[in-house]
């Protein structure tokens, strides 16, 4: 340790100077953590380079005197970039580390912008090095190599993602020192998760449970034939698999016992499940929970309260307090066996530039990575999700495993020559004809074009029967036209996460006991919400989408025949435009030259279509391509155009990189009594963190039009300048939501859910 010093990292207000923390010693520490973190993925002497030079402007008196009250602003980062570009060679190797270090609190810099005075460029222009830094700061050791191999044509990316990848080390390490200083109790907390041998061992007692179920199902032998194909899989070397499994063919624990025996079995970190709906997360988490645990499972994403879970045992209030507790903190950063999160949460964090954003992704390294619903990437932004998944697997040590009923045509070939190399499949060849052939539990009948009057009548005349439309607007109407009906239900994205429980269970219920059931949905039924009809109705739409819909009909093959799944051409409400059109446009075409349009062959046939009709500048285009003379023509392009200087747009690419492209407002709605409570607690609590948490069950996503007219309306209160309420709860219904009168502005594409 270097001698002793005046020089300090972090003062503690009321506490004499001797007890703050000293500038050596946090700069060893976060440069210790650092390292162990990026040796997930060989590149130890970066994070340690990054974490011992990312403090070096602290020592100035300048910044001293701030520690002790002053209010002078002082830019404590920017010296360790300069640092690293002056001491580093090759440049290019200084300029990564320059990137982390000047972005550590701000967040990653774009590299070079005309007239930007952020940008890294102009930030090392300015910078000048304290005088008082010490000798050994100076002489940090440099790394000697890059942790990857650089490939041609793609070199710009994969420096861009590892710089990414390192600042992850770099601000996680640094958040976590800190707390360590300040908050000893917080920090201890993040302690406790069981090891992923505890969780397989766990998983392989809850599995062997089904085996003595007195009402075996007459799919169970095609699920202990996948569960067996996929343990015979784990044993390969970590890499990028498949599981095409039909829907119902227990593919959500089977390819979790994948994970869990290949993560064993190779010394990987955790299971990381990125799930595309939280309708589902939220059925598999529980899934999960119930199969390895509630203290191995972090779920997050926007709706969860840990606290709140269904079915959670509430006998010891101050463990459940600490669990809570525990699973915020893994939120920070996914420092835990078994995560749980969205699709949009997982990819965007990819190419965020936020450090709150980007300090989990260096425990993504080392992991294996169970991409459910693979089908569900966005077609516009296909290729850099694709090119993240091929640096994952290729320099980082992660497996993934690509899991879905209707697998993408997502593998290199001629004329898709950006796609994946081929995964290792896990049901091959015949066991996969087999299977489908097997677990073929419904047929597909298109009716073509159906007027409202026509569908509703059609939905009348079934007992029990599921229709699931393209948007919320869609099915709120279809819903109206069969009020008069027994047993009628709707469900859409307009409805809070709890209500949608709530009435998810009571069209269980109705189905269990036989009752007339006659719901009418959006697209969120279909991924994985695990009920079953004996017939289903689908608008047209793409050969995924009637896949999945499927799977919501004779899921269990209890019908002494073939469920059938009905498509039909809306009249009176036309699909959607932008991709989803396109996708029922092609799907149409799939159902009219394929008769088995669910077959392998249909499926490859459609994702092809979609996929490399889009051409190459269809998979990465970004909707303000076209604003202004300042043109990002898309991602990949963006991060390589001038990757061989290595300047990267960080945070353009981060502004421009969006799952979802709608900018959807929450609106908060005190459905019953304890959205009541949590409303109040609002108003007068001194801190709203954990009520806030609790508000997310509470939430609805609208479009900006219909914000704007329920707030001209009256209909909203902001509470704490950042909730806002839902004050007249007549424009909340019990059946269908939240709505706001169309009033001639409906756009069809905004209510998709």
């Amino acid at each position: 340790m270097p001698e002793e010093c005046p020089w300090y990292a972090h003062s503690v207000p009321d506490r004499p100077q001797d007890t703050w923390q000293t500038l050596p010693e946090h700069l060893h520490g976060v440069a210790r953590r650092a390292a162990a973190f990026a040796e997930a993925f060989g590149a130890r002497q970066w994070g340690h380079a990054a974490g011992l030079l990312h403090d070096a402007g602290k020592y100035t008196e300048a910044f001293q005197r701030r520690l002790a009250g002053g209010a002078e602003r002082v830019d404590h980062s920017t010296a360790g970039a300069k640092l690293a570009v002056d001491t580093m060679q090759p440049k290019n190797w200084g300029r990564a580390l320059a990137y982390c270090i000047a972005g550590h609190h701000a967040g990653l810099p774009d590299g070079k912008e005309s007239g930007d005075p952020s940008c890294l460029t102009l930030r090392l222009q300015n910078a000048v090095l304290p005088a008082a830094m010490p000798d050994w700061l100076t002489r940090a050791a440099a790394p000697q190599a890059l942790p990857f191999t650089q490939v041609a044509g793609r070199s710009g990316f994969q420096a861009a993602f590892f710089i990414r990848m390192l600042y992850s080390c770099l601000v996680d390490a640094d958040f976590l020192d800190t707390e360590v200083f300040l908050e000893k109790g917080k920090h201890a907390l993040r302690e406790g998760h069981p090891p992923l041998e505890a969780l397989w061992e766990r998983l392989q007692e809850h599995l062997g449970k089904f085996k003595a179920k007195e009402k075996p199902s007459p799919v169970d032998p095609w699920r202990n034939a996948v569960l067996g194909w996929c343990l015979e899989a784990a044993g390969h070397a970590p890499g990028l698999f498949s599981l095409t499994v039909p829907t119902g063919g227990g593919k959500t624990l089977s390819s979790l016992a994948f994970a869990l025996q290949h993560a064993v079995t190779y010394d990987l970190k955790r299971v990381i499940y990125v799930i595309p709906y939280t309708s589902i997360i939220e059925q598999n988490a529980d899934v999960f929970r119930e199969a390895v645990g509630a203290d191995a499972v972090v779920e997050h994403h926007s709706n969860f309260d840990p606290l709140a879970r269904k079915g959670q045992k509430r006998e010891d209030p101050a463990g459940d307090e600490v669990l809570a507790a525990r699973h915020d903190l893994a939120c920070e950063n996914w420092d835990a066996p078994l995560v749980v999160t969205t699709s949009v949460q997982f990819f965007e964090s990819l190419f965020a530039a936020r450090s709150s954003r980007c300090r989990k992704l260096h425990n993504i390294a080392k992991s294996v990575v169970i991409l459910d619903e693979a089908q569900m990437l966005p077609p516009r932004i296909l290729r850099p999700c694709m090119e993240a998944l091929r640096a994952l697997t290729e320099s980082y040590g992660t497996t993934v495993v690509l899991c879905t009923a209707t697998q993408p045509a997502l593998t290199q070939t001629d004329t898709f020559p950006h796609g994946l190399d081929r995964p290792v499949e896990i049901v091959r060849g015949k066991d996969k004809e087999e299977l489908f052939q097997a677990l073929r539990r419904t047929r597909v009948v298109h009716l073509g074009k159906l007027t409202d009057e026509e569908l509703a009548a059609r939905l009348g005349g079934h007992e029990q029967v599921l229709c699931v439309v393209n948007c919320r607007r869609h099915a709120r109407l279809l819903r109206g036209r069969l009020g008069a009906a027994e047993g009628v239900f709707h469900l859409s994205a307009g409805m809070c996460p709890v209500h949608r429980s709530r009435r998810l269970a009571d069209i269980r219920a109705a189905l269990q006991a036989g009752r007339p059931c006659r719901v009418v949905s959006t697209t969120l039924i279909e991924c994985g919400v695990d009920v079953s009809f004996p017939v289903v109705y689908r608008a047209e739409a793409g050969i995924d989408s009637v896949a999945q819909a499927s799977g919501r009909c004779n899921r269990e093959g209890e019908l002494p025949g073939m469920g059938v799944v009905y498509v039909f051409e809306p009249v009176d409400v036309p699909t959607p435009g932008g991709d989803m059109a396109r996708a029922a446009e092609i799907g149409a075409g799939i159902m009219r030259r394929h008769s088995d349009v669910l077959s392998p062959e249909a499926v490859t046939a459609y994702f092809r279509e979609l996929y490399w009709t889009a051409g190459e500048d269809g998979l990465d285009a970004l909707e303000w391509d076209r604003r202004g003379p300042d043109v990002l023509r898309g991602i990949v392009s963006a991060l390589q155009s001038d990757g061989n200087r290595w300047n990267f747009p960080f945070r353009k690419v981060a502004d421009a990189f969006q799952f979802i492209t709608s900018c959807y407002r929450p609106v908060l709605v005190p459905w019953d009594e304890e959205g009541e409570a949590i409303v109040a607690g609002l108003r007068h609590a001194a801190h709203a963190g954990k009520l806030a948490r609790r508000a997310q069950r509470y939430t609805v996503q609208i479009p900006p039009w219909e914000f704007a007219a329920l707030e001209a309306d009256g209909a909203l209160e902001c509470v704490r300048e950042r909730f806002f309420v839902l004050a007249r709860m007549d424009r909340y219904d019990d059946e269908e939501g939240l709505f706001v009168d169309d009033g001639g502005a409906f756009r069809a594409e905004d209510w998709i859910q």
